[in-house]
């Protein structure tokens, strides 16, 4: 399987990543923080043509059942989801959970919440790529 699960996009990086913020909450995720490593390496003299925003999302209860399963695995935390440009094209995309979380742990229960949590994130992905601003209501 395929460790990577990104989606081009038509839309602009500046909207994808407005509507991948409100896919997170509409899909009961939060945005703990947003690196813009793009911005970050031309602020230390690199020249870099190419836009890079992570955006570190988390599910408070699935986050729980893995650190109550295993604390080691707080390392693994949270889910990343990057908005980037390749070569003029906006696509956004993470490390799928299941496979990640399956090279560290056999335990059924944790695999059982990565499947989970990668179902989710992918819909969230799907949907802040789609065409149109985004209608996802969090209710």
């Amino acid at each position: 399987m395929n460790p990577f699960f990104v989606v081009d996009s038509l839309k602009s990086f500046g909207d994808a990543c407005v509507d991948l913020e409100h896919a997170v909450v509409a899909h009961g995720f939060g945005v703990l923080a947003v690196h813009d490593l793009a911005e970050t390496l031309r602020s230390k003299g690199l020249s870099f043509p190419e836009s890079c925003r992570v955006f570190e999302v988390c599910n408070p209860q699935q986050a729980a059942k893995v650190l109550a399963a295993d604390m080691s695995l707080n390392m693994a935390l949270p889910c990343r989801i990057s908005v980037y440009t390749e070569a003029g094209q906006t696509r956004i995309g993470m490390i799928r959970p299941e496979p990640m979380l399956s090279m560290l742990s056999q335990d059924p229960q944790l695999l059982a919440v990565a499947k989970q949590v990668e179902a989710s994130t992918t819909e969230i992905i799907q949907a802040a790529a789609m065409m149109g601003p985004t209608t996802i209501s969090p209710c």
